[in-house]
């Protein structure tokens, strides 16, 4: 039952996308216009929030150092696979083996499981997650996009984009403290009313235009099956070297938890948008969201099973 309740907002959202376009209730263009005002105005607002308030330890900095080495690993590895899981999607399948969706699938089952004091464990691997979701894939994306562009302009491109100057903005704030000064002040409930209001309808919407993209067409179960294995069999990887190299933590039951679960949840829902630039038709959006909703039932499956065993 608990699955059920964190699990059923999401599916709800995507099935009011897919019926939205079943029903043509809104056009592709207005569901464009709807990724835009996620991707260009308010991601950086929660990014900013994830980042400034994050409690960072040497535990804290090492987690995300190691996830975020193992996502560029995967993303390297798999540029080498497009002949198994296939040269039509090459363009987008590396993108989708990196990071998890750690807010709205992983950190909700979590704490079904564990204590509310326990929730830093996988929000330390969606830092790294969203490291890698607005740095390195944005700057990726520049390069590919850019055509021939020299190293400094590219580098200014990178650096001036909304999305890390939030990285920049948040990690400055959080380290020095500036944050916590303003959180115990007069505009800590100024801060806590605006950043609600702004990031609230972000996963909303873009479960929704997940779910407008949906389609069901058996041609791409080959594809999105082996694109499938190679993720799990990177994420089970990830999973093995926390075995390996941090024993003494995977001991503590909640924390082992954290990482079973995290790992087995689906790629993080901004990837579809951050790829945007990169996609050629329809039929690329499509098969971006069939691979999230198939990892969002592994996910389940995975949750149900350590239910029954942890």
């Amino acid at each position: 039952m608990k699955a059920f309740t964190v699990l059923f907002p999401v599916f709800l959202m995507l099935f009011l996308g897919y019926f939205s376009r079943k029903e043509k209730l809104l056009t592709a263009e207005q569901n464009e216009g709807a990724k835009s005002v996620v991707l260009k105005v308010l991601f950086p607002f929660l990014v900013y929030n994830v980042l400034v308030s994050s409690k960072i330890t040497d535990n804290f900095l090492i987690h995300i150092i190691y996830v975020d080495v193992c996502w560029i690993i995967i993303y390297l590895v798999a540029k080498h696979l497009t002949s198994f899981t296939g040269k039509r999607y090459a363009h987008l399948s590396s993108f989708l083996l990196m990071t998890a969706e750690g807010g709205n699938v992983a950190l909700p089952l979590y704490l079904t499981l564990v204590s509310a004091n326990n929730a830093v464990n996988t929000v330390t691997f969606d830092v790294g997650g969203i490291l890698i979701n607005f740095g390195l894939v944005p700057a990726i994306i520049a390069k590919k996009t850019s055509g021939k562009i020299s190293p400094l302009a590219l580098t200014k491109k990178i650096f001036t984009s909304s999305f890390m100057i939030a990285v920049i903005l948040g990690l400055l704030a959080n380290l020095t403290g500036f944050h916590q000064q303003v959180m115990s002040s007069q505009f800590g409930a100024v801060y806590t009313g605006a950043i609600k209001m702004i990031t609230g309808p972000i996963m909303g919407i873009i479960l929704f235009t997940i779910g407008y993209e949906l389609k069901f067409d058996k041609k791409y179960f080959k594809p999105l099956f082996r694109l499938a294995l190679v993720r799990l069999i990177g994420c089970w990887a990830i999973i093995a070297g926390f075995f390996l190299f941090f024993p003494q933590l995977m001991q503590n039951e909640a924390f082992r938890i954290g990482v079973l679960l995290y790992f087995m949840c689906p790629t993080g829902f901004p990837v579809p948008l951050q790829v945007h630039p990169l996609v050629k038709n329809s039929d690329d959006e499509t098969f971006m969201s069939a691979f999230i909703s198939l990892f969002l039932i592994i996910a389940l499956v995975a949750y149900t099973i350590i239910v029954i065993f942890a």
